[in-house]
């Protein structure tokens, strides 16, 4: 997707996609991207990755004040460990957390490559708006490209415990309430 403005080519991020209204998603946006990003207004981005964003993407957050939340899928990871093991509830309710606060709002979600981690997130997202399972498992596989999916990330999403997520209702964005509603 290349929208030109002013002759300037505006380039979104690798898998970079409206979630919900001020919500995105995508991988780790480089400086190619930067204009892009200013588009969106952004005040909060949910870095999900054990590694550390690059300089540029810092300094770039630094520099227009937004505010990056870490969550680390896996937060006691170390040398010999395996950054896909450990997925687990605690690291994605911290996420969910940020994103059920409207105040965070514009928000990206983006891991290195904006698949598995942010698609689990986003899963699980769903399943708090009352997405059926089968729905939130297409959406997760049509971000993880021909390499498909991780049937791990698929049974946590299942396995969610949505009424574990403690939230504000006053604070909800207004497309999470309306489905909750329902």
């Amino acid at each position: 997707m290349n929208i030109l403005i002013t002759g300037n080519k505006i380039i979104p991020p690798i898998n970079f996609c409206p979630v919900e209204h001020q919500l995105y998603r995508s991988g780790q946006p480089s400086p190619l991207n930067f204009p892009f990003l200013s588009t969106l207004n952004l005040k909060c981005i949910v870095w999900l990755s054990n590694e550390d964003p690059e300089d540029s993407f810092l300094e770039y957050c630094d520099l227009n004040n937004i505010t990056i939340q870490f969550s680390a899928i896996n937060p006691d990871f170390g040398e010999d460990d395996n950054p896909w093991d450990g997925l687990n509830e605690k690291s994605i309710a911290s996420a969910l957390n940020t994103l059920l606060d409207k105040r965070n709002y514009p928000l990206l979600v983006c891991c290195g490559m904006g698949r598995h981690r942010t698609g689990t997130v986003i899963g699980c997202l769903r399943r708090i708006m009352n997405w059926n399972l089968a729905s939130c498992s297409e959406e997760y596989r049509r971000f993880t490209g021909s390499r498909g999916g991780r049937i791990l990330v698929e049974l946590l999403i299942e396995g969610f415990n949505k009424n574990s997520i403690q939230y504000n209702e006053e604070l909800l964005p207004d497309f999470i309430k309306n489905s909750i509603k329902k």
